[in-house]
């Protein structure tokens, strides 16, 4: 195995196929930028590029670009609180509040380094656990899956801060949006309305950029403040404060990595989760965690990129072991290996251990070349930030809209990129925390088919397995640990009481938004009840649950108010029970009439470049958004609105029509004159 290990690392920095790794890295930083774009959009691109390639070269460079997604999709999630992809999602909780406290460069530092140190021990996990955890993955079955989502849901609590209630009751949203789509057991369709886009689920990409992207957006427009003048990021040395920050918190990046690298080896865990658990764990373990995190602590992103690029590593294992995919862009590197004449399983174990090998070395290389070029060139990533906000929102929308479409290239995709934008800023202004209800639509669809499985084979005999008990008694602890520590410490404060006010609260925004969701889950549980039982046994629990937690949550908001005995004044209701880990408000300087305003203005933009699309095509109506937002909205001069507009779709064209051939969908002009493209450039055919 040593020779093999040497003769990979020849193989790796031959010049040629150096070369391969560097374009690989550049191309994989690039799409992570990106809103919307992930790795497996660049290897989908990149595979017919490498058939005549010999298998050293054509691994390298797919791996090489997978590898580095993870690194530089950081650089949007703590700039502007927008996740490049969906694993970044938990960077923006600490990364983001640290840029607005002109903190880039101390975030950026720590975020790069920590995602090289965690893609370094991927690669070592990928390296030396092949052979070893062969037996014991393949001892894994549907129970084992099972608990491992029901850990994963047990961390809503953590991610709630001081309302849990609201948070169990977001995830219960995500877990009943889950169910959308035809149930795989008894082929019923629930929530479809007859829509062939909802047959098969939401899709995960519009969803969470709708999510975080769309109100963080909104905000800056509305706030009409510009991004940070000054996000503290100079030169590359002024990162070494973060850099610092890793070493110092070196077990912390350790724990994190192993968590990926162990995660991420185990298909049907999904990637989304992996940096959720990490950064979960963090915070129940680090000290004072509970107090910081969520409000620019630099550990929480420390958590996060050094699980993220750590499960690169770990889901190399099960893809190269046993030929089982455990993310969608293995799967795409699975069907590299059988191009290539390459069998996933012992022979890559034993007769080609030389390209395992390779694939090692390819993600220690591909992750140190992807920091590096962070680390350089992170001025000019940070002078983005300097840019006005009337010029950054139009193109970072453009860009989101483009890069929703590519989850499934239908129209669905836009209208549930702007549909679950308005959710997130409602949960957003009414101080509802939105991280457990992704994770909650993230564990859904898996939680539902791991439990059909396991009761229709193992009957309840699947809660007798080792590694289920083991789980589950760290999962039970982990719930149980807070609130006894919650209950002890407010048991020894005496001086807060709990009383019934007979007068309720006057019907706010808040108490509307509570109703609403009471509605949601009234709906669901009426129209789920005459389902076959397979079908209907999710939604109902769910249905039920969320139900009483929303109740009892609206409940509380309305008749219990605290006071403190010794007559000081304690206000809990709005200060304590907003602490959560999500991205804060900056609009307490405007009224409610102005933010409503200045929200029906920013989606109005948003739905007219929807209504457009839909009638002249996407690349086309993005360009009259882009012109029209910038000298509109924005109050730019013709010359910054053609050059920043007519760029920014030129861009856009070059790259997602002539390169990446996107099969845009037909618009109404495009039915009506076949003779033009549906595309939206309308040139002829």
């Amino acid at each position: 195995m040593f020779e093999m290990a040497l003769s990979a690392l020849e193989i790796v920095f031959d010049p040629s196929r150096l070369m391969f790794v560097a374009l690989g890295v550049i191309i994989g930083l690039s799409l992570g930028v990106i809103p919307g774009l992930s790795g497996i959009v660049g290897l989908s691109l990149l595979l017919p590029f490498t058939f005549n390639m010999d298998p050293f070269t054509a691994l390298a460079f797919l791996v090489g670009l997978q590898a580095v997604v993870a690194t530089s999709d950081t650089i949007p999630a703590i700039l502007f609180g927008v996740p490049g992809t969906v694993g970044s999602a938990s960077t923006i909780l600490d990364g983001h509040p640290m840029a607005k406290q002109g903190l880039a460069a101390r975030a950026f530092g720590a975020a790069f380094s920590a995602s090289l140190l965690g893609g370094l021990c991927g690669a070592l996990f990928l390296a030396l656990s092949i052979p070893i955890l062969r037996p014991f993955i393949l001892s894994f079955g549907s129970p084992e899956l099972l608990v491992f989502c029901i850990f994963g849901l047990s961390l809503i609590g953590v991610l709630s801060g001081g309302n849990p209630l609201k948070g169990l009751a977001a995830a219960a949203v995500g877990l009943m949006i889950a169910t959308v789509g035809e149930e795989p057991n008894t082929a019923i369709e629930r929530w479809t309305f007859g829509s062939l886009y909802l047959l098969e689920g939401i899709p995960l990409v519009p969803l969470a950029l709708g999510l975080f992207a769309i109100p963080e957006i909104a905000e800056m427009v509305i706030a009409r403040k510009p991004m940070q003048k000054e996000h503290g990021v100079a030169t590359a040395w002024e990162q070494l404060d973060g850099v610092k920050d890793t070493i110092s918190n070196f077990s912390l990046v350790l724990r994190g990595s192993a968590i990926g690298s162990v995660l991420g080896a185990v298909p049907g865990i999904g990637a989304p989760v992996i940096p959720w658990i990490a950064y979960g764990h963090a915070m129940r373990t680090e000290k004072g965690a509970s107090e910081t995190f969520g409000k620019g602590d630099v550990r929480g992103v420390i958590a996060s990129e050094s699980s993220s690029n750590a499960k690169e590593g770990g889901a190399l294992v099960s893809t190269i072991a046993f030929g089982v995919p455990a993310t969608a862009s293995m799967a795409l590197l699975l069907g590299a290996f059988l191009i290539h004449g390459l069998s996933p399983g012992p022979d890559m174990l034993t007769t080609r251990l030389d390209v395992t090998y390779t694939l090692v070395w390819t993600v220690a290389l591909a992750n140190v070349l992807g920091c590096g070029i962070c680390f350089i060139f992170a001025r000019q990533l940070a002078s983005i930030a300097r840019i006005r906000a009337g010029i950054l929102a139009p193109v970072v929308l453009s860009i989101m809209f483009i890069g929703a479409f590519q989850a499934t290239r239908q129209w669905g995709d836009i209208v549930a990129l702007l549909g679950f934008g308005l959710l997130g800023w409602a949960m957003k202004r009414v101080n509802w925390p939105r991280p457990p209800l992704l994770l909650g639509l993230v564990l859904g669809g898996l939680l539902e088919r791991y439990m059909f499985i396991s009761f229709q084979r193992y009957g309840a005999d699947w809660l007798s397995r080792p590694i289920v008990i083991g789980v589950l008694l760290i999962t039970a602890y982990s719930i149980f640990k807070p609130m006894a520590t919650s209950l002890i410490k407010r048991r020894r404060e005496t001086n807060t009481r709990y009383f019934l006010a007979l007068k309720p609260r006057r019907l706010d925004s808040t108490l509307w938004f509570n109703l609403g969701v009471i509605a949601f889950f009234l709906i669901a549980i009426v129209g789920s009840w005459q389902w076959d039982f397979g079908a209907k046994l999710v939604p109902q629990v769910v249905g039920w649950v969320g139900l009483f937690l929303v109740s009892w949550q609206l409940t509380a908001t309305l008749f219990i108010k605290t006071e403190s005995i010794n007559s000081v004044a304690i206000s809990k209701n709005s200060k304590s029970t907003a602490s959560h880990s999500d991205t804060p408000s900056e609009l307490d300087h405007l009224s409610n009439s102005e933010i409503t305003r200045r929200t029906v203005r920013y989606f109005s933009w948003c739905l007219f470049t929807l209504a457009t699309a839909l009638f002249i095509g996407l690349l086309p109506a993005i360009l009259i958004f882009l012109i029209g937002y910038l000298r509109i909205e924005s109050k730019e001069s013709w010359k910054t609105t053609l050059t920043v507009g007519v760029g920014s779709w030129s861009v856009s064209y070059l790259l997602f029509h002539q390169l990446l051939r996107v099969p845009w969908p037909a618009s109404f002009i495009g039915d009506l004159l076949p003779g033009f493209r549906a595309i939206g450039a309308l040139n002829l055919l």
